[in-house]
């Protein structure tokens, strides 16, 4: 290609043998591009001299100050009247940015795709991502990784893959609400868990068996079942455990909201709560102080979980800093056990 040639995306794309899109990521330093293809496309660029609107590419570099949060794909639905728990954790995102003097964007996108970290980053939208990782399968985090993405995710961080983290310890939350029972003398320990093969609820139970097994009982299969965090899973969930194991006599329900379903369920199969059946959520949400009830539950602070979801992918980006962070919790006890 002569000097005097005009050159173009497409161009410098032959040159390189990869797409133009590659092409315009990595002549504008995209962390979705790895350094060696930058590398090599900027250099034949160069060769070439080729030369792009530098007002258009400061424009494009300049940092938006704005971290978007990708809405989690779960139920209950995000944002909706059941969803304390995500409406809690981004209060406390939003405190943090803007104590940082950033904005926050909430997204809505498929999370099992990644054409939505291209769409908001190449279009300098956002600086990054906070994401529910506990909620998408590792392959989908581990993509995210690949592509140099800038975000954070809500969860245990998934083992060899080198991203930031917050999570609560859900394994001492179900040892701890599963001792708490067997202090209390219950012998029919039941739990009731979010999703199947999550992996915050595969931790809470790994804590409830722990527990089990450390008093040397053993774990039955018939005091376990899973839902989907919902007010209504909740109830079908309570109402299947009451048929597998009618003699149940404590259950380690894995959010409020499903452990006040839970206790309108025994209730009305004419148990007494704490009397008959003892019940302990987990979050320690408004609602489980304020519920007729009140609900003794395992706290875990989601709005400082939601600051320090911001600040630590604001380092991150600043500085490259990986951080994992595990915040401690505690049983909280009221009227339910």
């Amino acid at each position: 290609m002569s000097k005097e040639t005009t050159q173009t995306l497409g161009d410098i794309a032959r040159l390189a043998n990869v797409s133009k899109s590659t092409v315009s990521r990595a002549l504008n330093d995209s962390p979705l591009i790895n350094q060696r293809t930058k590398d090599r496309v900027q250099a034949i660029a160069r060769e070439n001299h080729f030369h792009i609107n530098a007002s258009a590419r400061n424009l494009r570099l300049r940092q938006s100050h704005t971290i978007a949060f990708l809405a989690p794909d779960y139920s209950p639905e995000f944002f909706s009247e059941e969803d304390l728990f995500g409406q809690t954790l981004l209060s406390g995102i939003g405190k943090g940015l803007r104590a940082l003097d950033y904005d926050l964007l909430v997204v809505h996108a498929n999370p099992r795709d990644t054409n939505w970290v291209h769409s908001y980053l190449d279009s300098g939208r956002v600086d990054g991502f906070i994401i529910m990782t506990s909620n998408l399968k590792p392959t989908l985090v581990s993509n995210l990784v690949e592509m140099n993405a800038p975000f954070i995710g809500w969860g245990a961080a998934i083992p060899n893959l080198n991203y930031c983290s917050v999570a609560g310890d859900n394994t001492s939350g179900g040892r701890i609400a599963t001792e708490h029972f067997i202090q209390m003398g219950r012998q029919r320990i039941a739990f009731l868990g979010g999703p199947e093969g999550n992996v915050t609820v595969t931790s809470r139970f790994a804590g409830y068996e722990a527990a089990l097994r450390a008093a040397g009982r053993d774990l039955d299969p018939l005091a376990v079942t899973y839902s989907d965090y919902s007010f209504a899973s909740g109830v079908g969930a309570m109402r299947r455990l009451l048929d597998q194991s009618p003699d149940l006599d404590a259950v380690f329900v894995n959010s409020d909201l499903m452990a006040i379903a839970a206790i309108q369920v025994i209730q009305e199969h004419g148990k007494r709560v704490p009397e008959d059946i003892t019940v302990i959520g987990y979050d320690d949400l408004p609602i489980a102080l304020y519920n007729n009830l009140p609900l003794t539950t395992i706290r875990q602070d989601l709005r400082l979980a939601g600051k320090l979801l911001a600040q630590n992918l604001i380092q991150y980006i600043q500085t490259g800093v990986i951080t994992h962070v595990t915040l401690p919790v505690e049983l909280v006890i009221r009227k339910t056990a």
